[in-house]
C-alpha cells in the first residue's frame, strides 16, 4: 500500500500496479488499437488509390498519429484513466493526489508512450517501471500521474482460535490498556496461522509475544499454562470486554433514554368524579297521613308533630 495526500490533507492508502498487470494492460490496448489501425489503413489504401504517393503518405502518417497517439489520449480523457486494457486488469491512472486525471495528463502520457512504448518496443517503461518504487514510468513521472489498483482482493477473514475452556474467564484481572494495537494484531496474525507454522518457530514466536505481553500488562501467566494457550486466553479476555463495554452502552443508553422520557412526561390522576345527587323521592310514602286531605275538605292544617289527646 502506499499513501497519497489529497488537497485537503488527507492520505490516501492505495495499491500501486505493478509491472505484470500494466504489462498485460498495455498489450491488450496495443491489440486494440493496432486491430483497428489495419483496419483503418486498409479502407484508407481503397480510398485513396487515386492519390499521388505525397498525398498517400501524408494520409497514413495522420491516421498512424490519430489511431496509436490520438485515440489513447482521447480514451483516457474521457474514461477518466481508464482504458481498456486497464478497465480489463482492474486498473486506474490517477493524480498525484489521488483525484482524476485531465487532458493534459492524457497528453503527456501518450506522448511519453511514444517514446519509451512504440519507439523502444517497451524497454524504457519497463525498466523506469522495475526502479520506480510506486511501479512509475517516465510518463507518469512527467505528467504526474500514478497507476493504481481499483480491483483489490477481498482479504480472507479467519476466526481467532478459542482459548481452553479451563482457562476462560481467568484473565478477568489483568490490565490490558497498555498493550498496542500493533501487539495485538501480531497475536491474532499468529493464532490464526499456528497450525501453519513449523512447531518450533511456532512455539518461539509464541514464547517472545508472551513475553512482550507480559511486559504490558506486568502480571505473568498462570503457572504450567502454554505460551499459545496463553495467548488465546487473554485475546478471548479482550474480545469479551470489547462486546460487554459495547452492549453496555447501548442499555445504558437505552435506560437514560426511558428515564428521561418519564421525568418529562408525568403521569396524570384520574380526575375524581362526584356521585350524582339523587333526587328525594315524592309521594304517599314520603309524607305523614295528616298531609293527606280529604276531598272536599279545606286546606289541611300544619302538622305539629303531637298527636291530639284522645
Amino acid at each position: 500500500m502506499s499513501g497519497l495526500v489529497t488537497g485537503d490533507a488527507v492520505v490516501l492508502e492505495v495499491q500501486p500496479a505493478r509491472l505484470p498487470s500494466r504489462a498485460l494492460a498495455v498489450l491488450i490496448d496495443l491489440v486494440a488499437v493496432w486491430a483497428v489501425y489495419l483496419l483503418l489503413t486498409l479502407g484508407l489504401a481503397v480510398a485513396t488509390a487515386s492519390l499521388d504517393e505525397a498525398a498517400v503518405m501524408a494520409v497514413s502518417i495522420a491516421s498512424f498519429l490519430l489511431v496509436l497517439v490520438g485515440a489513447p489520449i482521447a480514451v483516457e480523457t474521457l474514461t477518466h484513466g481508464r482504458s481498456l486494457g486497464k478497465l480489463a486488469c482492474g486498473l486506474r491512472v490517477v493524480r498525484d493526489d489521488g483525484g482524476p486525471i485531465r487532458f493534459r495528463h492524457a497528453l503527456v502520457r501518450g506522448a511519453m508512450g511514444v517514446v519509451e512504448i512504440l519507439m523502444t518496443f517497451g524497454v524504457v517503461a519497463c525498466v523506469a517501471s522495475l526502479v520506480s518504487e510506486r511501479g512509475r514510468r517516465l510518463g507518469d513521472v512527467f505528467a504526474g500521474t500514478l497507476v493504481v489498483r481499483e480491483r483489490i482482493p477481498a482479504a480472507r477473514v479467519v476466526a481467532v482460535p478459542p482459548p481452553p475452556p479451563w482457562l476462560v474467564g481467568r484473565f478477568g484481572g489483568l490490565d490490558l490498556s497498555a498493550v498496542p494495537e500493533g501487539l495485538w494484531l501480531e497475536i491474532r496474525q499468529y493464532l490464526t496461522r499456528s497450525r501453519e507454522l513449523d512447531p518450533v518457530v511456532g512455539r518461539r514466536l509464541a514464547e517472545r509475544l508472551a513475553d512482550e505481553l507480559v511486559t504490558r500488562t506486568g502480571t505473568p501467566p498462570p503457572a504450567g499454562v502454554p505460551a499459545d494457550a496463553y495467548l488465546a486466553g487473554v485475546v478471548a479476555e479482550r474480545q469479551a470486554r470489547d462486546a460487554r463495554r459495547a452492549f453496555g452502552r447501548g442499555a445504558g443508553t437505552a435506560s437514560g433514554a426511558t428515564a428521561a422520557a418519564m421525568t418529562a412526561a408525568p403521569v396524570a390522576s384520574p380526575p375524581v368524579v362526584a356521585p350524582p345527587a339523587v333526587a328525594p323521592a315524592v309521594g304517599p310514602s314520603a309524607v305523614g297521613p295528616s298531609a293527606v286531605a280529604p276531598p272536599g275538605a279545606g286546606p289541611a292544617a300544619p302538622s305539629t308533630g303531637f298527636a291530639p289527646p284522645a
